[in-house]
Formats: C-alpha cells, structure tokens, sequence
C-alpha cells in the first residue's frame, strides 16, 4: 500500500478541532469550496489499478474509490474522487478517522461536518456520498473490532 500523511493530529477529536479552526477562517462559502479542492489535491497518490469495481464506494454521485488497511489497533484509509470538491471531502474524512484504532473510530461522531457547516451547504446528492463514506469507515472498524474478539 501506499504511504499515508494521516493522521495529522494525535486524536480524531483534535483532528475535527483543528477543521473547524481552519474553516473559521473563511468568510464565505466560495472560499470554503475553494480550501476543499485545495485540500483535495493534497490526497496522497492513489494507485490506478485500486480504481476498479471492487473498492468503489456506492451511494456517490461522483466516483469514489476508498481501500482500508490494517487491523483494530490502527486503521488507515486510502481514498481518491474523480470530483476535486468530493477530494477535498474525502481529505477531511481521512483527517479525522484514517489512523486512528476502530475504537477510536467508532467512539467519534463526525461533529466536524456540522461544525463547519457542510450539512447546509453539500447538495443531497454529496451529502449522501458523505455519509456512505463514514458509514464504510465506521463499518470497516466495527468488523475489525468484531473480527477481534474471541
């Protein structure tokens, strides 16, 4: 697999602190779409031979493809859009929850979303995607955890 900048904080919840934080800086949402391409192109390389059916995430308008690795103790997420604005979201997600233990995943609420504002101003069809997103990663961590236990 490929290497991975995340996570960029010690905790999820510092991660979403530091979103919000970041967000507060920008008077309009021009400007926040804009830091969400910036972000986007900031994804690490994804190896094109990962863009196939198999690691395709439903329920996006725009193509999503997103590949876990790991186990219970840490979890990382690979994930690429062919929609820089869906990038950007997926850059977020990956900020929070990638490298982070599936515990740690499914104790933490994705707070940052309402935080920033994204729910009033992601379109339904994005807003869906979003939350196919963090329903993949919080499923990936509740099997590991299951997949944990005798």
């Amino acid at each position: 697999m490929t290497d991975s900048p995340f996570p960029l904080e010690a905790t999820a919840a510092e991660a979403q602190t530091t979103i919000a934080e970041e967000f507060s800086f920008f008077g309009d949402w021009s400007e926040r779409y804009q830091y969400l391409i910036d972000l986007g192109r900031k994804l690490p390389v994804f190896p094109e031979e990962w863009k196939s059916e198999e690691h395709r995430l439903l329920g996006c308008q725009s193509m999503v493809w997103i590949v876990p690795e790991g186990n219970a103790d840490a979890l990382h997420f690979h994930a690429i859009s062919d929609s820089a604005i869906v990038s950007g979201l997926i850059f977020l997600a990956l900020r929070v929850y990638s490298g982070r233990s599936a515990q740690e995943i499914i104790d933490t609420e994705p707070s940052y979303i309402q935080d920033i504002g994204l729910s009033r101003h992601l379109s339904p069809t994005r807003s869906n995607g979003v939350a196919a997103m963090l329903a993949f990663i919080r499923e990936t961590a509740q099997a590991q955890l299951q997949s944990t236990r005798p």
